[in-house]
C-alpha cells in the first residue's frame, strides 16, 4: 500500500516592485510608535540599503483581478522610511523595492502583520555588547558606532566596557546566573582574575549586591576625591603610567586611582618640590607630610606675619571708602524696595575695602631664619602651609662667658659702654658688665655678699611676698596666669618666680583627632591669643595687667583647660583623677552628645558584633537589634550607625557616670524597652535587600581607614 506523499511547502515569490506601485495597508497592526524613529530608520536604510524585504499583497479589483498596485501590511515602517528618502531626493520614485508577494492569501493581512512583529526576538544584551566590540575591533570608534545605530557615544562605551568583562562571568550572565547590574559592577575593573576572585568570594554569600562588588574591586585603590589624588591630579597620575578605574554606569566622582603606591610616590615627590620652594623663601626648615598628628606643634613658639603699613594716602582712601559704604548701607536699609544699583555699588566698595584689609603680609627675615614651616594636605587636596614655628633648640640663646679683649660690640650686636672703660667687657647672662680685672691695682674694693647671707635675706623676702600676694586676689590670679601663659606660649622662658608647673598631653597617637570640631576650636582660640600676646616674654606682665577682667578670665580658662587630662590609660592608674573629671563634667553640665559626638560607622566598626548589637538594644530596643543581628560586620556597623542616629546613645567611657551593669541585665532592660520603642516607632526598618543579609558568623573588626587591614586605607 503506497504511503500518502507529504505536500511540500511553496514559498511566496520575491519580486522587485517599483516604490510608486506600493501603498501602505490600513491593516497593519502596529499603531503606536516605539523604538527607532522612522527618520532614524530612513538614515539606516540610506547607509546600508534594505536588509529585510517588504511583505506585500496585490490589490484586487471588483472582479478579483490584480491591479498594478500592491498594499504593504507587514513592513510599514520600512515603507515610510523609503518615502522619506524619496522626499529627500535620495531615492527615485520608481526604484524597485525587494518584496515578498503573498498572492495565495491563505492568511489575513492582519495576521501576517502581527506575526512579523511577535515572531521577532529581541537581541540578547550580551549579543549587542559583543557586536559593538566586533565593530570596535574593526576600527570604528564609539562616536561612529553611535552615529550608525542612533545611540550616544557614552552608551557605546558602556556596551564596550561590559563586553570586556571576564568571559567566565559573561557566560554566567548568558545563562542568567548573574544579573546585568552585577556585570555593570564588575566592569569597573579590567582585571579578569580579580573579577573572578570576587565572584568566587560572593557567589555563595547572601551579599551579592552591585555596591558590594564595586567595593571589593576598589578596596586597594584610592578614590579620585581623596586629598592625595586631588593634590597630584588625574593628568599627572596617568602621565606617570597610572590607571584610573571608572564606573560608566553610576556617578563615581572621578573614579578610583588603581595604583596607590604610585600615587603616594607622586604625592611625596610633589611635596618635596613644594617644600623646597617654600624653604627658598628664607625659612630655616620645612617639614612636609600628607598629614600630621594632633599636637605636632606642641613645644614650639609661633611667630606671625605683619601686614604692610598703610601710607597716608591709603589711609585717607580707606576712610573715604568706609564712609561711603556706611552711608549707602544706611540708605539701603531704610529703603522700602531693593535697589540693584545700590547693591552693586555696595559689593564694589566692599571688595575694595577687603582688598585693603587683606593686603600682603610678610615675616621678619630675622625671625624666618630661626623658624620653620609645616606643609601638609588639606581635606580638599590643596596645599596647606602653616608657617612661623620656632623649635626650642632654635630659640636664641644668650651666651655667658668672657669676651676677648678688643672685641667690639655686645652679644646682641650693639656697642655698649659706661664711659669709664675702653670697651673691654664680659657678657654674663646676656648682659655686658665691666671687666673686674682692672689694672688700677685696687684690692680693697667692695666685695659681693656671702652666698649664705644672700639666701637668708631672700628667704625673708619670699615669705613676705607670699604673705602680701595672699592678700591680693587679683594680683595672685595675674601671677598664676603669667606663669601659665609663659609655659603655654613662651616655652623655656624662666620669667616667673612662681614654682607652678603644668602638663598638657598631646594625644598624637589618636588618628583623626586633629579633624574634630573640638581640636579645631582649641587651635583657633590658641592662635588668636598667640597673635595678641607680646613677642617677647619680658612684656607679658604689663600685657596681663592691661587686660580687662573678662579677657583675663578667658585667657586663664584657656590655659587651665589645656592641663585637663581625663584619658583612661591601662598602664596609668588615675582613678581619683578620673573621678574628678566626672565631677568637673557635672559642674560644667557637660555632655558629649551636646558637644557633637555621634556613633559613626568608623567607631562602630572597631567594636565586636555583640557590642554593636548591645548599643542598638540600649538605644532602640531589642526589636531594632534583631533587624541587624544576622548581618555581616561591615553592613551591621553601617546600619547600626543609621539606627543610632539621633538616639543620644553614648559608649560607657563617654558617659559622665558609668553604671556597672552586666550584659544579661542590659539585655533585660533593653527587652523591657523594646515594646515601648515599637509603639513609639523607634524600631527602624531596614532596606529590603538587607533584610536577609549575610553570614552572621563573622566577628572580625570592620576594615575602615586601615584600622585592621592596610588595603582599605587606600579605598577610603
Amino acid at each position: 500500500m503506497a504511503k500518502n506523499a507529504i505536500q511540500k511547502i511553496a514559498m511566496n515569490a520575491a519580486e522587485n516592485i517599483p516604490y510608486d506601485k506600493l501603498m501602505l495597508s490600513q491593516k497593519n497592526v502596529r499603531r503606536i510608535k516605539d523604538g527607532v524613529s522612522i527618520e532614524q530608520l530612513a538614515e539606516d536604510i540610506g547607509r546600508r540599503k534594505l536588509i529585510q524585504s517588504l511583505n506585500i499583497r496585490p490589490v484586487l479589483d471588483g472582479e478579483g483581478e490584480e491591479t498594478s498596485t500592491f498594499e504593504v501590511p507587514a513592513g510599514g515602517r520600512r515603507y515610510l522610511a523609503l518615502g522619506i528618502l524619496i522626499k529627500q531626493k535620495r531615492l527615485a520614485k520608481n526604484e524597485p523595492i525587494p518584496c515578498i508577494v503573498n498572492r495565495g492569501q491563505e492568511t489575513s493581512a492582519e495576521e501576517d502583520s502581527l506575526a512579523e512583529n511577535l515572531r521577532r526576538a529581541d537581541l540578547h544584551p550580551l549579543d549587542q555588547f559583543r557586536a559593538f566590540k566586533t565593530l570596535s575591533d574593526q576600527g570604528l570608534d564609539p562616536d561612529e558606532i553611535g552615529a550608525r545605530f542612533f545611540v550616544s557615544p557614552a552608551t557605546v562605551r558602556q556596551r564596550l566596557r561590559l563586553a570586556s568583562v571576564s568571559s567566565t562571568l559573561l557566560e554566567l550572565y548568558e545563562k542568567d546566573e548573574i544579573r546585568l547590574e552585577q556585570i555593570m559592577a564588575f566592569s569597573i575593573s579590567d582585571d579578569h582574575a580579580r573579577q573572578e576572585q570576587v565572584w568566587e568570594r560572593i557567589s555563595s554569600s547572601h551579599t551579592q549586591e552591585p555596591y558590594y562588588i564595586r567595593r571589593l574591586l576598589t578596596e586597594t585603590t584610592v578614590r579620585a576625591d581623596d586629598r592625595r589624588a586631588v593634590y597630584v591630579g588625574a593628568e599627572a597620575y596617568e602621565a606617570a603610567g597610572g590607571v584610573i578605574l571608572r564606573d560608566l554606569f553610576e556617578q563615581d566622582s572621578g573614579g578610583w586611582f588603581q595604583d596607590a603606591a604610585l600615587l603616594e610616590q607622586l604625592v611625596f615627590y610633589r611635596l618635596k618640590v613644594d617644600a623646597e620652594a617654600i624653604r627658598a623663601e628664607g625659612w630655616k626648615w620645612v617639614d612636609a607630610a600628607i598629614s600630621f598628628p594632633y599636637g605636632h606643634t606642641s613645644g614650639m613658639r609661633r611667630i606671625y606675619a605683619e601686614a604692610q603699613e598703610l601710607s597716608a594716602e591709603e589711609i585717607e582712601r580707606y576712610d573715604a571708602l568706609k564712609a561711603e559704604y556706611d552711608k549707602l548701607d544706611v540708605d539701603y536699609a531704610q529703603a522700602e524696595d531693593a535697589d540693584e544699583a545700590i547693591e552693586a555699588k555696595l559689593d564694589q566698595l566692599g571688595a575694595e575695602l577687603d582688598a585693603i584689609d587683606d593686603r600682603p603680609q610678610s615675616y621678619d627675615p630675622a625671625q624666618k631664619a630661626i623658624a620653620g614651616v609645616f606643609v601638609t594636605l588639606a581635606a580638599n587636596g590643596k596645599l596647606q602651609v602653616d608657617a612661623g614655628f620656632v623649635r626650642s633648640e632654635d630659640e636664641p640663646r644668650t651666651e655667658t662667658g668672657d669676651v676677648d679683649e678688643g672685641e667690639e660690640g655686645s652679644a646682641d650686636g650693639g656697642t655698649q659702654s659706661n664711659g669709664d672703660d675702653d670697651g673691654d667687657r664680659v657678657v654674663v647672662n646676656g648682659r655686658p658688665v665691666n671687666d673686674a680685672s682692672g689694672d688700677d691695682g685696687e684690692d680693697d674694693g667692695i666685695k659681693p655678699l656671702p652666698d649664705r647671707l644672700v639666701f637668708d635675706l631672700t628667704a625673708q623676702r619670699t615669705l613676705a611676698l607670699r604673705n602680701a600676694l595672699a592678700g591680693d586676689v587679683d594680683i595672685a590670679i595675674i601671677a598664676a596666669l603669667h606663669a601659665f601663659v609663659l609655659q603655654v606660649f613662651y616655652r623655656f622662658a624662666p620669667n616667673t618666680c612662681l614654682e607652678i608647673s603644668m602638663k598638657s598631653g598631646s594625644f598624637s597617637q589618636v588618628d583623626g583627632l586633629a579633624e574634630t570640631s573640638w581640636a579645631k576650636e582649641i587651635a583657633e582660640r590658641h592662635e588668636a591669643w598667640d597673635r595678641d600676646l607680646p613677642d617677647e616674654a619680658e612684656g607679658l606682665w604689663d600685657f596681663l595687667l592691661g587686660l580687662d577682667e573678662a579677657s583675663r578670665k578667658a585667657l586663664f580658662a584657656h590655659c587651665v583647660s589645656l592641663t585637663l587630662n581625663a584619658v583612661v590609660e591601662p598602664w596609668n592608674r588615675r582613678a581619683k583623677a578620673l573621678e574628678h573629671a566626672d565631677v568637673l563634667g557635672r559642674s560644667l553640665q557637660f555632655d558629649m552628645v551636646d558637644a557633637g559626638w555621634a556613633p559613626t560607622v568608623e567607631f562602630l566598626g572597631r567594636l565586636t558584633k555583640a557590642r554593636i548589637l548591645q548599643a542598638v538594644r540600649e538605644a532602640r530596643g531589642a526589636d531594632s537589634a534583631q533587624l541587624i543581628d544576622h548581618m555581616k560586620k561591615d553592613i551591621m556597623a553601617r546600619e547600626a550607625a543609621r539606627l543610632l542616629e539621633g538616639s543620644n546613645w553614648l559608649p560607657e567611657p563617654l558617659r559622665v557616670e558609668v553604671d556597672e551593669v552586666s550584659a544579661d541585665a542590659g539585655d533585660a532592660v533593653a527587652g523591657d524597652m523594646s515594646d515601648e520603642a515599637a509603639l513609639d516607632g523607634d524600631a527602624a526598618e531596614l532596606p529590603a535587600f538587607l533584610a536577609d543579609d549575610a553570614d552572621p558568623s563573622s566577628d572580625e573588626p570592620v576594615t575602615i581607614d586601615g584600622d585592621e587591614t592596610d588595603h582599605l586605607q587606600a579605598a577610603e
